[in-house]
């Protein structure tokens, strides 16, 4: 695929792939991405990733049935992370908030505290 030989991989030929609310801006959840996550992406109007713990192919979503709707997919300027703006179904994030980014630095710098919102219980759906 000419467009992905465009972009700029690590050294395991993979590009990150920041996942935003495409209505509110909030930044759900990062992954990776390969030619084939990024062709089928683009196919399929889902998003498929690259886990690299698991050394394999993945549709966000294929056994939570969180999936993404692809609204579009943007590179930055050093051709190097993607940006993909989705309507979220349910929740990004597997142990049950609506975005990964659930914790905040507390002001104290030294902790975090909960600031997202719990939307599924994991254990009803794993």
């Amino acid at each position: 695929m000419a467009l992905f030989d465009e972009l700029k991989k690590d050294s395991s030929g993979l590009v990150p792939a920041i996942v935003q609310d495409a209505e509110s801006g909030e930044v759900l959840m990062m992954a990776y991405m390969n030619e084939e996550a990024l062709e089928k992406t683009i196919e399929t109007k889902k998003t498929h990733f690259y886990s690299r713990s698991r050394k394999k192919q993945w549709l966000k979503g294929e056994s939570s049935g969180h999936t993404q709707e692809v609204k579009s997919i943007s590179v930055d300027c050093d051709m190097d992370t993607l940006v993909i703006k989705v309507k979220q179904n349910v929740a990004a994030c597997h142990v049950g908030f609506y975005s990964c980014f659930y914790r905040q630095l507390n002001e104290n710098g030294k902790t975090w505290k909960v600031v997202g919102r719990k939307v599924f219980d994991p254990d009803k759906v794993y």
